[in-house]
This record gives structure tokens, sequence and C-alpha cells, in this order.
């Protein structure tokens, strides 16, 4: 092996003195963005590119620092199995316990993957008006592009607040070094970005699977507009969201076999073929700690999943169901053996696997039920009767079991509209964003922090283990995340959040 490294090096050199030019020359396997960003199949590649850090950014590997940390695990939905043998994960239980730094991997997963996705768009975009092929084509990479652009800025702002707002590639280093841009802006470019998304996609019939149609940019406009409680323009948008409906079965939801259905609106894409390197993994992160998954039915034997336990359901999350309803059973299993006696897990990610640990389940990020309980919301908050109408077309549906609300009150209504939020929409990173603009994050987990230090071990803390004395003293700095520390670093102009 040493004999051929040193005359692959010999034959650099020699090419070398051998041409005056040799450094110049890009590799053979390098395209130049000059001479890249010109055809339609160019465009696509670059698309089908700006997706791929999705996956970073909701998980890939074991033990990872997907989304579901901070927007899931952070919240009263889950917390986490304390891993007595194997204290490497740690930091990941930070997150829960409200003890998290600006060096933490959540945060960094979060903030380089939506930077990456932003500067993918950005190079689509500052090409595109420019190439020369069919212009229908063009309107559907442009409002892709504008569209991941608009989500990676909302993922950011939500949980960072003030970053910088980069609308154009850097075309030298001092170009990287820009400053935090206030919040409302932020929020006026997304607006801007969702909006012209939203007129330039096809609608779902018309859109490739797994791309996404103008019904995606409608859902994060009013996403948006839910968050800054514009309360009409919310309505307006999500009543554009059209040509998707309510899957029959909700467990149908999350089998691979139904991958992009009627309901989904925007989900990540995994593939567990295996040299697509694009599987997923968080079925077997949520797992009780195991020595043989094998022993959840679909999950093949022989390995162990000891980096496993996170994203454990809650006491308060099983105990939000109402009785009958069908959404718990389909949501949350439990486990009895290898020491654990009825330890819950969720099931709605479970589907099996056929080589251990990648799984080929998607993650959902927009389903149409999140719509019409958008639209519950936004009603409700104008005094609009229809509120009611919207929020049973998911409480009562036939796969909820569930009968009709029949409760019209306005302030009873908003809370019934968020705990179906809840269990609707549970694992699926909702529950955190939704305290936190309700303005109930600090009272919600000081409580649940307190129930946790009372009682270890009904949280899944091992006899004789509590919680640091310093977890759990959840206060106002903790509505927003800190900026990496590696950013603090390169960026002499960031400020970092206050507390951290």
């Amino acid at each position: 092996m040493k004999i051929k490294i040193l005359i692959a090096v010999s034959v650099l050199m020699l090419s070398a003195s051998c041409s005056e030019d040799f450094l110049d020359k890009l590799p053979e396997t390098v395209v130049s963005a000059e001479n890249f960003y010109k055809t339609e199949t160019d465009f696509k590649l670059a698309t089908v590119g700006m997706y791929v850090p999705l996956r970073n950014l909701y998980g890939t590997g074991l033990a990872d620092f997907g989304a579901w940390a901070m927007g899931e695990m952070r919240s009263d939905n889950t917390v986490f199995i304390y891993n007595y043998n194997n204290r490497g994960y740690a930091d990941r239980e930070y997150v829960d316990q409200f003890i998290d730094d600006s060096n933490g991997g959540g945060v960094s997963n979060k903030y380089q993957n939506d930077y990456i996705i932003i500067g993918r768009a950005n190079q689509i975009l500052s090409k595109i008006d420019a190439a020369d092929f069919d212009q229908t084509k063009k309107n559907n990479y442009k409002g892709q592009a504008l569209f991941l652009r608009a989500f990676a800025y909302f993922d950011l702002v939500n949980y960072f607040g003030s970053v910088p707002l980069t609308l154009v590639p850097p075309t030298s280093y001092g170009e990287t070094i820009t400053p935090q841009s206030p919040v409302e802006d932020i929020y006026k470019q997304i607006i801007a970005d969702a909006t012209e998304a939203a007129s330039l996609l096809p609608t779902k019939a018309s859109q490739d699977a797994g791309f996404v149609a103008n019904g995606a940019a409608y859902t994060l406009l009013g996403n948006v507009h839910i968050t800054l409680k514009q309360w009409p323009e919310a309505e307006a948008a999500l009543l554009k969201v059209q040509g998707y409906s309510l899957l029959g079965d909700y467990a149908a939801l999350y089998d691979p076999a139904n991958k992009n259905n009627a309901e989904s609106i925007f989900e990540i894409q995994y593939l567990d073929e295996p040299t697509a390197n694009a599987a997923s993994n968080f079925a077997y992160n949520f797992l009780p700690i195991l020595a043989d998954p094998g022993v959840i039915p679909g999950f093949p034997s022989g390995s162990s999943n000891t980096y496993a336990g996170w994203n454990t359901p809650s006491p308060e999350l099983i105990a939000a169901y109402q009785p009958g309803d069908l959404r718990k059973a389909k949501s949350i299993a439990f486990y009895t053996g290898e020491g654990y006696n009825n330890i819950p897990y969720i099931k709605k990610y479970v589907t099996g696997a056929a080589i251990a640990p990648n799984t080929n389940n998607d993650w959902p990020v927009y389903r149409y039920a999140e719509v019409l309980l958008f639209l519950a919301e936004a009603m409700n908050e104008q005094g609009k009767p229809q509120a009611l109408t919207y929020l049973n077309q998911v409480h009562a549906n036939p796969r909820t079991g569930l009968t009709p609300i029949t409760i019209s009150d306005q302030t009873q209504l908003r809370d019934l509209i968020q705990e179906e939020r809840r269990i609707e929409l549970a694992f699926e990173n909702k529950r955190w964003l939704d305290l936190v603009r309700t303005g109930k994050a600090i009272q919600v987990l000081k409580a649940q922090g307190e129930n946790i230090k009372a009682n270890p071990q009904k949280y899944y803390y091992p006899v004789n283990i509590t919680p640091p004395a310093s977890s759990y003293n959840v206060s106002e700095k903790h509505l927003l995340f800190p900026i990496p520390e590696r950013e603090i670093r390169l960026n002499p102009s960031f400020k970092q959040n206050t507390g951290y």
C-alpha cells in the first residue's frame, strides 16, 4: 500500500513539473458553477441536492442529533431512558434537561444543515432566470428553491431568533461574514419566498412524488402567519391548500408502503436500499435500550441498540389521550422484558427493518390534518364558528373513534385545539414550538421538571439515579436555543442569545 501511494505521489509531482497549468485545472469529476447551471438536467440535479441535507436535519445515524431532540424531546411529550451503561451520549439528555449549551451537537446539526439548504437554494435562484429551458419547469425548480429557503429560515428563526439573512451566494470569504438580521426582516423574507413559491409550484397531482407542491408553500405560509398571530392571513393561505385528504387509517400514514400519500403535504424522503446511504434510523433510536431489538415485531435479531432510549413518550402525554382514542395504540406501544416493565416507546415509526439498523420510514413535516387544525385555530381566534367544524374533521374522524366536540366557547376551544394538535401530531416535532408560541412553555416544562425531580423512576431513571441539581430549571432564556459556539468564534459580529 505504501508503495502504491508513493508511486501516485511521484506521478503527480512529475505531471506538475511537465505542465505549468496543472494547478489551474479542475479535477475531471468536478464541474464549475459557471459551467453547471445551464440546462434543465443541471437544475434537476441541483434541486435533488438541495433536498439531501433535510435527511441530516431530521436525523440519520444512530443516536443522531435529529430535529426530534429540539422539537419533541425538549417538550413535555417525550423524555429519555437513562442509559446507565453507556454515558457517551449524555449530551442528548441535556436538551431535555435544559442544561444544553452552545457546544451541543443538536444546535450545530440544525444550524449547519439549514444553512446548507439555504446556500444550495441561493445557488439555484441566482442562476435559474438566465437559463434557457422550458419556463414551466423553471418555475417548478425556482418554486422549490424558494420554498426550501423559506422553510430553512423559518426553522432557524423559530429556534435561534436573529440569524444572518443571506440571499445571494458569497463570492469571497469576506462576504461570508454577515451580521445577524432582525427577526422582523427574516419573517418578511420568509413570507415573500413562500408567497412566490406558492405562485410558481404545481399542484400535488402535477408534481413528482417526493418534491413539494404549492400546497406545501401555502401550508408553510399559513404556519408563519399562525406563529405571528396574523389570523386572517393564516386563514387565507390555508384555504388554498387543495388536493389533499385525510387517510382513513392513522397507522397507514407512517407505513413506508404509503409514502407521499393523499394526506402528506411535505415529508422527508428516506430509502433503505443498501447502497443508497439514505436510510432512516430513528425507529431504532426511539426503541428501549435492548440487547436484541428483534424482540420488537418486524426487527431482525442479531444486533443491539445500546445507543437508544430517546424520545420516549412521557407519562403526561400518555395520560393526555382520551379513553377510546384509536390513535394511542397506533402511536405508542409498551414492552416488558430485559429488565423493563411496560416501558413505552414510539410505535408510529416502528414498521420493521430488512437490515438492522436501517429503516425505510419517512419523516412527516406537514400533513393535511395539521392544515385543518391550523384553520380551526385561525378561525377560533377570529371568533368564527367554523373553527369547531375544522377541529372535528380531525378529532371526530372515524380513524380516531371519538365523538364530535360540541363546546363553542372561544377560550375552551383554544385549549382543545392545542390538545388535539398534541395528540394528532405527537412525535412530529410540533409540541415544543406550540408551547413557545402559545406562551406556555415555561409553565408546562417547569411543572414537568418538578415531577421528574420528585419521582425520577417514573420518568425512566434507574433506582438511585437522580437528575443533576441544575436540570429542569426552565426560564425565559430557554425559549431560544444558543447560537452554535463555532459560529460565534467565526463571526465576531455575532451576539449570543441571552443567558448562554
